[in-house]
């Protein structure tokens, strides 16, 4: 799920030969893309979030509560996951939205509900209707607003492979990358696409554990992620002149647009994304063998 939240708390950079006033709220626009559109969450002392199903049927699941996030240092989080079909919409909000003086909370999520119960208008839509509910006195706390929507990909726009743990991997998974580029036509991203692909297995061979993950997703953005069991975060680094390794991540960063990490069930995931060439081309090598996306690969020959 790839997550792009814009704050909606008004800036004073706001751009002073931008015409018209500072804008009392900017939309958060999130469009998540996954071919296995799951969801899960922990009640980090919020109200539940609100999930509106493509027909417009509104529902506030019931989760575990939890400490507020950022309170106390190893407070253990209890998460759950469901399952949320394509063109589904999730909110998340802090109380300020639904809790007002005069209002309880089951009036505000009422509220709420009624305002996005509406799975075909956009989300910057949808945000005003959401803002649009607010009594007119100020509200009593800071209101936060982040609007989800679930999108699915083709399988021809995902490959994945596992490698061998191994010093093999690297020339495995640089192969194999170049050869999916080719495939959808995205030769001139394979450098930068080659170095962080070379990084993150390099990464996940010497600090990982276990089967080595690789997946090419292409969408609005080109991603790569590297997944393996180990459970510790990359971190950047900054090496000396004298030092020969640790460069590793501050390549990443240079190379692509973002990047980042996120723990999973069994271990974690580092992905990188670069920005998608504006006329990409459109060769077909019909020479090029690529391993089945999800085969497992023990070695390159």
């Amino acid at each position: 799920m790839h997550c792009c939240p814009t704050s909606t708390k008004p800036s004073n950079d706001w751009p002073r030969n931008t015409a018209g006033p500072p804008p009392s709220w900017v939309p958060p626009v999130c469009t998540p893309s996954t071919t296995r559109p799951p969801a899960g969450a922990p009640w980090h002392g919020h109200p539940p979030p609100a999930i509106v199903d493509p027909q417009g049927r509104v529902t506030f699941p019931d989760l575990p509560a939890g400490a507020p996030l950022g309170f106390g240092v190893g407070v253990p989080f209890e998460s759950v996951e469901w399952e949320l079909p394509e063109g589904s919409l999730l909110a998340l909000y802090s109380d300020g939205l639904i809790e007002t003086r005069g209002h309880d909370i089951d009036e505000g999520m009422r509220r709420l509900g009624t305002a996005l119960a509406q799975p075909d208008r956009s989300l910057e839509e949808l945000c005003t209707r959401a803002t649009d509910i607010l009594p007119a006195q100020a509200p009593s706390d800071d209101v936060t607003l982040l609007l989800v929507r679930t999108r699915s990909l083709k399988p021809t726009m995902i490959a994945s492979w596992t490698l061998p743990s191994d010093q093999t991997a690297v020339r495995s998974a640089r192969h194999m990358a170049a050869l999916q580029l080719a495939e959808w036509g995205l030769e001139g991203l394979e450098h930068p696409t080659m170095l962080i692909v070379s990084e993150l297995v390099t990464s996940a061979v010497r600090y990982g554990a276990g089967p080595i993950g690789l997946r090419l997703i292409r969408h609005r953005v080109l991603t790569c992620e590297v997944s393996d069991t180990g459970v510790c975060s990359p971190r950047l680094h900054r090496s000396h002149a004298a030092e020969e390794n640790g460069r590793g991540l501050f390549l990443v960063a240079q190379m692509s647009r973002r990047w980042g990490s996120r723990p999973t069930s069994d271990g974690k995931v580092v992905w990188a994304e670069e920005e998608l060439e504006s006329t990409p081309s459109h060769r077909t090598d019909h020479d090029l063998r690529l391993p089945a996306p999800g085969t497992r690969v023990s070695r390159l020959q």
